[in-house]
């Protein structure tokens, strides 16, 4: 089958994580009993693979795709046929890693405080491109959450050896009061910077975009019932290594705000009450892109890299190379490098597009 000129469709892609949510993502697939489980993420056009220790025998992560209405491995797809797939100006920078990964993260609690590497922390002591940078994309609350937050960034420093005795006696008001609430609302973007240390609040269903990795340190060990095993708790090495991803500087709320919510920049006018706008470009991170589309009518859009769409409001046809797509709100695209894409929405649609660093 010919793969070439087509949108490809990215289906539900659920994956096992350590703590307990997914109920909107049941909810969203249209399940009769929508619960919470561990399968509270949905891993969106992914080439990565899950690494949680002790699921080492299950093939999570990587995505299956649907392209001219066969269903593909993601990872298989793009070694076909990279250079079409990324565009070569990508593949002659990266080689052929998309550099690039998506979720839907749906938190029934505030998840593990935790900390991811930095990309020269990443490159200098994991023999990793990548490491760990993401951004937050808030898309809803959960119905009783009066007050949501993140926890990123200390706002009240310890000393390396404190938080060090809190770790080990698992003293978790403590660790707790190193920070400050950081209110979020439906529409906001955080980025969250390798070497912060941070927790999401509960009842938050985001988007998050990232660095195609599943590195990750855990201070806190046990949440909602279940203990991690020590494989997972400092990615199979020891307090020491565990301590030396944090950034230990002071981040207050005004810091937080001025520097890290993602405000958004016009990128380019698409027409009558229709624009691009910038949410996270190199100014502020040179890991990834994330650009939101606004459409009160019929636009047609060229991107030269590729990129992952994801409806975040609305309702949108979208037709390429002869062949129209009807998406709905949260359904999720890749539109490899170079396509030009003919949009037919519903105003008021909206697309959030996830695109890899320049």
């Amino acid at each position: 089958m010919d793969h070439r000129n087509k949108l490809v469709l990215l289906p539900a892609n659920r994956v096992w994580r350590t703590y307990p949510g997914g109920a909107t993502l049941d909810r969203l697939a249209g399940a009769p009993t929508p619960q919470d489980s561990h399968l509270a993420e949905d891993w969106i056009g992914s080439v990565t693979r899950s690494t949680i220790p002790g699921r080492e025998q299950h093939y999570e992560g990587v995505s299956p795709v649907v392209v001219g209405g066969v269903t593909h491995d993601f990872r298989e797809l793009i070694a076909s046929d990279a250079t079409y797939f990324l565009g070569a100006p990508h593949l002659d920078r990266h080689g052929p890693a998309p550099m690039l990964l998506v979720k839907f993260l749906d938190s029934a609690i505030r998840l593990h405080f935790q900390c991811h590497p930095s990309r020269e922390f990443a490159q200098k002591f994991l023999h990793s491109p990548s490491g760990k940078t993401e951004a937050y994309h808030i898309l809803g609350v959960r119905e009783g959450i009066t007050a949501p937050y993140l926890y990123m960034g200390f706002q009240n420093p310890p000393a390396p050896t404190e938080l060090a005795r809190w770790i080990e006696t698992q003293d978790t008001a403590a660790m707790e009061r190193c920070f400050e609430k950081i209110p979020v609302e439906i529409g906001d973007t955080f980025l969250i910077p390798g070497g912060f240390p941070h927790a999401l609040g509960e009842g938050v269903f985001m988007i998050e975009i990232q660095e195609p990795t599943d590195f990750a340190v855990r201070y806190e060990f046990e949440r909602a019932g279940y203990v991690l095993p020590e494989a997972a708790r400092f990615m199979g090495r020891g307090l020491e290594f565990g301590l030396s991803l944090i950034n230990f500087n002071r981040y207050s709320r005004e810091t937080i705000e001025r520097d890290y919510r993602c405000r958004p920049r016009l990128a380019r006018d698409l027409g009558p009450g229709s624009r691009q706008d910038e949410l996270l470009g190199p100014a502020q991170t040179p890991c990834f892109r994330v650009l939101k589309t606004h459409l009160a009518g019929p636009a047609a859009k060229h991107e030269t890299s590729f990129h992952i769409g994801i409806l975040t409001a609305g309702t949108c046809t979208i037709t390429v190379g002869g062949e129209t797509h009807s998406l709905r709100r949260y359904d999720k695209y890749f539109c490899p490098a170079g396509l030009t894409l003919e949009y037919a929405p519903t105003p008021g649609c909206e697309i959030l597009e996830c695109l890899p660093p320049l």
